[in-house]
């Protein structure tokens, strides 16, 4: 019931988010500090048009509120989340045509600040396409308060 719930509160933080809808984001798979989100190819994303690259802050993005959502799922059961620091590595472009799938873990949690890894991934995933590590708020309910 408790996982239930902090899914739960997880999948709303994703679905609430107007960029992420923008950018055609859903919410793949999450379990208990993990989440992975896919966001498929889309022209109107694309950085360079003679060769159909998605745009890096499309996929700044997609990591960004993957790892948020991690964070949200994580078992300390944080009631909101905001990016304090996410440094990303550009590895290569995503295949244009492709779907770019991110996996994000929220690896360590102290009371203040949650900590995350991340990779973006298209279909060739044996190559990351970037990776991400950051440091996000944790926001908690005070307990006797809902």
């Amino acid at each position: 019931m408790e996982n239930d719930r902090r899914y739960s509160n997880a999948r709303m933080f994703i679905e609430a988010l107007p960029h992420a809808k923008a950018l055609g984001m859903t919410l793949v798979h999450i379990g208990e500090g993990g989440a992975t989100m896919s966001m498929p190819y889309d022209e109107r994303l694309v950085g360079d048009p003679d060769t159909g690259v998605i745009h890096g802050g499309a996929v700044s993005a997609l990591l960004d509120t993957c790892s948020g959502t991690a964070v949200m799922s994580h078992g300390s059961q944080p009631t909101g989340t905001a990016t304090l620091d996410l440094r990303i590595d550009y590895m290569r472009p995503a295949n244009p045509g492709d779907t770019i799938t991110a996996k994000a873990e929220c690896y360590h949690v102290t009371r203040s600040v949650a900590f995350i890894r991340a990779t973006a991934l298209d279909a060739d995933e044996n190559r990351p396409v970037a990776t991400a590590t950051g440091a996000f708020t944790v926001q908690q309910t005070r307990k006797g308060t809902s």
